[in-house]
């Protein structure tokens, strides 16, 4: 468009977001809906990360991890789902441009944190898995601290990005952005600017936003699959399996929802559909992921409550052994990497894993070598 018909075009300060849809006898269910989704995310979450941070038991690598998780998409949920209720509850469905562009850079910063979340504890649960000897070196707080921050970086600086070159858009009408929060492909419809180069540029960066991040999980898992299916014993599988489980399950409800969302066709007949796609990617994920990740603390509060059997079992052995420099110790099932106080007679004993060797994969059926500092 040539600079004179820009000029007499108006360019708009505020849009408007139409929603889940226009029906006045929806709205009150809708916000009930949703404010119960909200509600139990960040009750879920908040409690996942309080019960992380507060038991020594779960400090590990993929608990850390899960930490984080759990804190990207408290505040996921909080830059779309706050909105939407607003706007049930006072039918002020306006949002202005910068308002706009502001709830986009976020949900575009979380959204690509959390596909390089989701591969670096893939490439957690790989190690774990399949190379069990190098687990403890390659996967030491340095790195977590590493990969977790390179994660929330890298969202942040593709989501900016991408945020300027559409905020640098000419949006002159309509005003009606058929979506229920600032979403890119609805954004760019109302632009009268060019936006053939932002097309481009935002496919090339899809590569570094999404594919690699998931084809890097994908291959971290065909390895892990490999791994366990070459365990001779059931039992054996089950057990190697049950430590990623509820990752897998994550990533597959992620990445499953995610392609539909964006390969799903933005036509008339069926926008109504990739809204509904949308608000289960977007806000029904962030509800059932902690679902997902409280299956694995169930069974961790399992482990829990055999710790006193397993402290009193250290307990005699700490006395038998205390003049040693360190023991030989096999157990199933135990928490690895952990550090554990315990008091023998009037000694203050910290035990800490020197040296994990595993029977094949399996990271839950290990002989522990256990130094006294």
């Amino acid at each position: 468009m040539e600079r004179g018909e820009w000029d007499n075009q108006t360019v708009l300060m505020e849009f408007l977001l139409l929603g889940l849809g226009d029906a006045h006898e929806f709205q009150t269910p809708f916000f009930l809906l949703c404010l119960t989704i909200y509600t139990v995310t960040m009750v879920e979450n908040i409690l996942i990360i309080v019960l992380v941070v507060t038991d020594p038991h779960l400090h590990t690598p993929m608990y850390f991890f899960l930490v984080n998780l759990s804190s990207l998409e408290t505040c996921y949920s909080s830059t779309i789902l706050p909105r939407l209720l607003a706007s049930f509850l006072t039918g002020d469905r306006t949002i202005s441009v910068q308002g706009c562009m502001a709830q986009f850079f976020f949900y575009g910063t979380f959204a690509t944190s959390e596909c390089y979340l989701l591969a670096v504890t893939s490439y957690d649960r790989y190690l774990a898995i399949c190379q069990p000897l190098l687990y403890a070196s390659l996967m030491n707080w340095k790195v977590c601290l590493q990969t977790v921050a390179g994660s929330w970086v890298a969202g942040l600086l593709i989501s900016t990005g991408i945020t300027s070159f559409i905020s640098h858009q000419r949006f002159c009408g309509p005003s009606a952005i058929d979506h229920f929060f600032c979403e890119e492909a609805p954004l760019l419809e109302l632009s009268c600017s060019d936006t053939g180069m932002i097309r481009i540029l935002i496919i090339i960066l899809s590569f570094p936003d999404i594919v690699f991040p998931f084809l890097f999980t994908l291959a971290s898992y065909v390895c892990i699959i490999a791994a366990i299916l070459r365990i001779p014993s059931s039992t054996g599988r089950h057990k190697a399996f049950s430590t990623c489980s509820s990752h897998f399950t994550m990533v597959i409800v992620f990445y499953g929802t995610l392609i539909i969302v964006y390969m799903l066709p933005r036509t008339a007949p069926l926008r109504q559909l990739n809204k509904m796609f949308f608000f289960f990617y977007t806000v029904l994920t962030l509800l059932i992921n902690p679902l997902i990740y409280s299956l694995r603390n169930r069974e961790v509060k399992g482990a829990l409550r055999c710790c006193d059997t397993r402290r009193s079992l250290f307990h005699h052995l700490l006395i038998y052994a205390e003049s040693r420099l360190h023991m030989e110790l096999v157990l199933d099932d135990y928490p690895y990497r952990q550090t554990v106080e315990l008091q023998a007679g009037e000694m203050e004993f910290k035990v800490s894993k020197g040296l994990i060797l595993l029977q094949g994969p399996v990271t839950v059926a290990s002989i522990v070598f256990i130094q006294f500092e």
